[in-house]
């Protein structure tokens, strides 16, 4: 597996797309380190940006992740460890991507959301909207 030093769900990114501190600039440090997403959940930010932006936007999005971090096949693997997430925590399926992701490469998950940062599973979630 390869070294990361975060995972990012799609709340980090929106945040530091749309700029709400503190989220935004803890992303952006990670970004300058090797970070890793779920396309599940570069997908979700794919479709908010589209619907806010438009498609055209939401391409540059996901063409400047795909140069920033890595980004994580949902293989059988990853897909698997969503679902038992999933079956045990009470969070979307997309939030559960996230989280299998980081377990994967036992990074810490960057999330502002509650059902993540709250849920107690076996990730570490930094909370970014706590300085």
């Amino acid at each position: 597996m390869v070294d990361v030093a975060a995972c990012f769900d799609s709340w980090a990114v929106m945040a530091w797309l749309q700029g709400e501190e503190p989220a935004a600039e803890r992303v952006n440090r990670a970004m300058e380190t090797k970070a890793v997403m779920s396309w599940v959940n570069a997908g979700e930010v794919y479709y908010l940006m589209h619907r806010q932006h438009g498609p055209e936007h939401a391409d540059r999005v996901i063409d400047h992740l795909r140069l920033t971090i890595r980004l994580d096949e949902a293989t059988s693997e990853r897909v698997i460890g969503a679902a038992s997430i999933k079956a045990v925590y009470p969070m979307s399926y997309a939030d559960a991507f996230a989280c299998a992701t980081a377990i994967a490469y036992d990074a810490p998950l960057l999330t502002g959301d509650d059902e993540i940062a709250q849920a107690g599973g076996p990730w570490v979630a930094e909370d970014l909207r706590i300085d």
